[in-house]
Order: structure tokens, then sequence, then C-alpha cells
């Protein structure tokens, strides 16, 4: 038990460590500054991981891209809801689809309409409602493509089965 725990931990780490170097080749899109490693990071980890561990990821891999001066607090909404339907989706579906489409949808536009809270009273960007939900989106494309890219990969070498095999995921 202990050493599934370790094993999941230490790939939670690796993926925060990932986003946080990641999170250096952002670009700016409106207000938010849009980076596809985080996306690609919640895709592998909402797949690998669960929705549980995934959100922790987002959250942690946001504070260090926001104390790091690579992110802004509109990280914390997109990335955190992306994860955790990505993680869901996947958990109740099985499919790999379903995971990309958990965090397209739950980074573009459930984290893109709670960012707008965030947006006008703490960052004070007067930003339309559905203001971030493009740029999010944007962001999240480029993301969850590269992870459809490194996840199927994985897959096909059974990589992912044998990881959820020996974390005892696959129950």
């Amino acid at each position: 038990m202990k050493h599934r725990n370790i094993k999941k931990l230490t790939l939670a780490a690796v993926l925060v460590a990932v986003a946080a170097v990641g999170s250096s080749f952002s670009f700016p899109v409106g207000a938010s500054k849009c980076c596809p490693a985080q996306h690609l990071v919640n895709v592998v980890g909402g797949v690998f991981l669960g929705p549980w561990y995934n959100v922790a990821m987002a959250f942690c891999a946001s504070l260090i891209r926001n104390l790091m001066g690579t992110g802004t607090l509109l990280a914390f909404p997109g990335s955190m809801c992306g994860a955790l339907l990505c993680g869901l989706a996947y958990r109740f579906s099985g499919r790999l689809a379903a995971a990309y489409l958990g965090e397209l949808f739950g980074t573009s536009v459930v984290g893109g309409l709670l960012a707008y809270p965030v947006a006008a009273w703490i960052v004070g960007s007067e930003a339309a409602v559905f203001g971030f939900v493009v740029p999010f989106l944007v962001s999240s494309l480029g993301g969850t493509a590269l992870a459809a890219i490194l996840v199927t990969a994985l897959k096909k070498a059974k990589v992912l089965d044998l990881f959820l095999k020996k974390t005892g995921m696959d129950s």
C-alpha cells in the first residue's frame, strides 16, 4: 500500500515540476497567460493519477507558477477545473477521449467562467463574463493535443495499463 502512494506522489511531483518549468513557455492571450504545459500535465495526471491528485497537482503548479512570476491568479480556476473534470471523466468512462474533452471543457468553459470574478474583484480587470473562455480554450487545445499524442503512445506501449495495475487504480 505504501509503495503505491510513493509511486503516485513521485509521479505527481514530477508532473508539477514539468508544469512549473513548462510555464516559461507561455504566451499572452487577452488578460491571461496561456500555458499549454499545464494542460498536458492535467491530462497525464488525470489519466494516470485520478481527479483528486490531479486537482492537488494543478493547485501546486499554479501556486509555483505565481510565485515564479510565470502565471497569474487566473491559473487557479482554469487549471484546477480542467484537472478535476479531466480526472473525473476518465475515472467514470475509462476513455481517453473523455479525459481530453473533460480537460477542454473544464478549463475553457468552467474555468473561464470562474476566472471572471477573480479577474473582476482581485486582479481588477474589466473583462466580459465570457472573456476568458476563448483564451483558456486556446491554451488548453495546444496542451491537450500534446497530451493526446503522449498518452496514446503510452497506452499503446502498455505503460498506462502497467502503471494503473501497479498502483491499484485498475479496479
